[in-house]
């Protein structure tokens, strides 16, 4: 499989990008079939999706969308990695094809790109300071607690604390998980926010200062669906994915391929369809 990247830095005046509409592109099906490079974006989101060392797409979300791409026959692939706020600006300016950067499914999104059916479904978690001083499991308990709470700008976590009542000025929102990592542990938030997943990945890197919550505390409106983002004019492109992908999902084969990131059947999405998460989530 022949891989390019392309480094696409964006600021956060790509958000911009969001209320415009999508500009004219080739059509992904006549573009592919010609030979031409499928362009994949996505962030550095361990272990979710994120480039190695040779710029190569790895993660789970990688894995499996590169694995839906092979069945379909396309295996010219291009990534192009970019900032997570980046990334649906990114595929309405047309400088990618799809999002495979592990993004859940919400009503916002739905209003913007076209998912393809989930991928997987995930809870989310928080990581704090070594021992939890200050008791937190859920998002009401830093709400009581009048805590900060840190977490990536653009992620669901944010609009989920808002939900549960926590006031905007104790939300802080950072450019990445690394970040989020860092103010937790400099004391500048008293948790960080984000899957489960990318939680308990960051708790490795600092596992003397931090501690991961279980998801399992937080209420079932928080557990979300993750899929393959493309541009609402890339219909016919969608439909033969989800094809594909239906009978991919769960073989033996993508499950090796997928579960070298941490992903296991536990993660598999089950029956919900795309077109009820946009609407309930």
């Amino acid at each position: 499989m022949r891989f390019r990247t392309i480094l696409a830095t964006f600021t956060t005046a790509a958000a911009l990008f969001l209320g415009t509409s999508f500009g004219q592109a080739d059509d992904l099906t006549d573009r592919a079939k010609a030979g031409k490079p499928i362009r994949i974006g996505f962030a550095h989101e361990i272990p979710w999706a994120y480039p190695g060392d040779k710029n190569e797409p790895l993660g789970f979300a990688n894995a499996i969308a590169l694995g839906v791409l092979k069945s379909m026959g396309y295996t010219n692939i291009e990534p192009v990695v970019t900032d997570w706020g980046g990334l649906i600006p990114g595929l309405q300016a047309g400088r990618f094809d799809i999002i495979t950067g592990g993004m859940y499914i919400t009503g916002k999104r739905c209003a913007n790109v076209s998912f393809a059916e989930p991928m997987g479904k995930f809870g989310d978690a928080f990581i704090v300071k070594k021992g939890n001083p200050k008791h937190i499991e859920t998002y009401q308990d830093i709400k009581k607690t009048g805590a900060t709470m840190a977490t990536v700008s653009g992620f669901v976590n944010v609009d989920a604390a808002l939900k549960e009542g926590i006031a905007e000025d104790k939300i802080m929102q950072v450019p990445g998980l690394t970040e989020v990592l860092a103010a937790v542990k400099a004391g500048r938030a008293d948790a960080g926010a984000g899957n489960d997943f990318a939680m308990k990945d960051l708790v490795q890197s600092a596992p003397n200062d931090i501690e991961v919550t279980d998801s399992a505390a937080l209420p079932e409106w928080t557990f979300n669906w993750v899929a393959i983002a493309f541009k609402p004019e890339d219909k016919d492109f969608l439909k033969a994915y989800n094809e594909a992908q239906a009978k991919y999902l769960g073989t033996p084969e993508m499950l090796e391929a997928a579960g070298k990131f941490k992903y296991t059947k536990a993660q598999l999405p089950g029956d919900t369809k795309t077109d009820w998460i946009c609407a309930n989530r």
